[in-house]
């Protein structure tokens, strides 16, 4: 009975829900991300490439040619698929983008630093504009 207790609490905990609502939301998120750079920039880039369909780039590891990547599957081929690391590139981009912006909004919500000066007599930090030393009493 304690184990099934001590997993109800480890799982009522708020931190545990939180992290459980993030990986929910990032997975959604990146499922929207890589259909963006699938479906919506990787198209028009490759046109303006000379109609270049990203998913089809890959190289046939086994010295035989394919005339695409469904022909190469279905020889069970091994192949690097330059496209797909290409598209996955951009997703990672556009993530670490998203990212660092809203990390950078929620900076301007986080407490700025207290600028302070040392004693120059018992090197404790102090305000800037302190013309005594809280600690050690020496003028400044």
């Amino acid at each position: 009975m304690s184990i099934a207790k001590d997993f109800r609490d480890f799982i009522a905990r708020g931190n545990v829900v939180d992290l459980a609502v993030g990986v929910i939301i990032g997975a959604a998120f990146g499922k929207i991300v890589s259909s963006l750079v699938a479906d919506v920039l990787m198209p028009p880039i490759g046109l303006l490439l000379g109609k270049i369909d990203f998913s089809q780039i890959f190289v046939p590891l086994n010295g035989q040619h394919y005339d695409n990547l469904i022909e190469a599957k279905a020889a069970k081929a091994p192949v690097m698929m330059i496209g797909s690391f290409a598209n996955n590139i951009v997703d990672f981009l556009i993530v670490a983008f998203v990212v660092f912006l809203v990390v950078r909004s929620l900076a301007r919500f986080m407490p700025k630093p207290v600028a302070t000066k040392d004693c120059p007599r018992c090197t404790s930090a102090i305000a800037p504009a302190a013309t005594k030393c809280p600690k050690c009493t020496a003028d400044i």
